[in-house]
């Protein structure tokens, strides 16, 4: 459980900041390979890219510097429960385990445009055999919500 704090605050570090130059929102991730950190990333949507969410992005860095599309032996760290796009490059990058903070309903609330769909319910309908922990320093990444409410310039999307 530490080390899933340590590798969550590293997510929650990288998504506030975008409260400095809000190129996305209040998202981060972390890739981690047999306990090293191997990628942490922050949501870049605001950048014109809808597909730059914090998973994705991750995603591609720690392809890029592992040289392969097979994450099978890392996990995945998201401030927030992934959304479908996001859940389905994890699964197709072979990622076998999900740690996140808030859920979807917790990014809804917020005021994004989120898909009602639980990470639980994609993997249940495609037969995943992804794990899942939830609620991992869930009050930490609910706060990153507050903060970019009251950010000014913010946007929601």
């Amino acid at each position: 459980m530490m080390k899933d704090k340590k590798f969550m605050g590293l997510a929650i570090k990288e998504a506030r900041k975008n409260f400095k130059s809000l190129s996305g929102g209040p998202f981060g991730a972390c890739i981690v390979r047999n306990g090293r950190v191997i990628a942490v990333s922050r949501n870049t949507v605001l950048k014109n890219d809808a597909t730059c969410h914090a998973e994705i992005n991750a995603i591609r860095i720690a392809s890029k510097k592992l040289k392969t599309y097979d994450l099978s032996d890392c996990v995945i760290y998201s401030t927030t429960e992934p959304c479908p796009m996001c859940f389905s490059a994890i699964h197709w990058a072979g990622i076998k385990k999900i740690i996140y903070g808030t859920e979807t309903r917790d990014a809804k609330k917020a005021g994004f445009n989120e898909l009602n769909i639980s990470t639980a319910k994609l993997a249940s309908l495609g037969k995943s055999s992804i794990k899942i922990t939830v609620g991992v320093l869930v009050q930490e990444c609910a706060k990153l919500f507050k903060e970019w409410a009251a950010m000014p310039g913010k946007v929601f999307y």
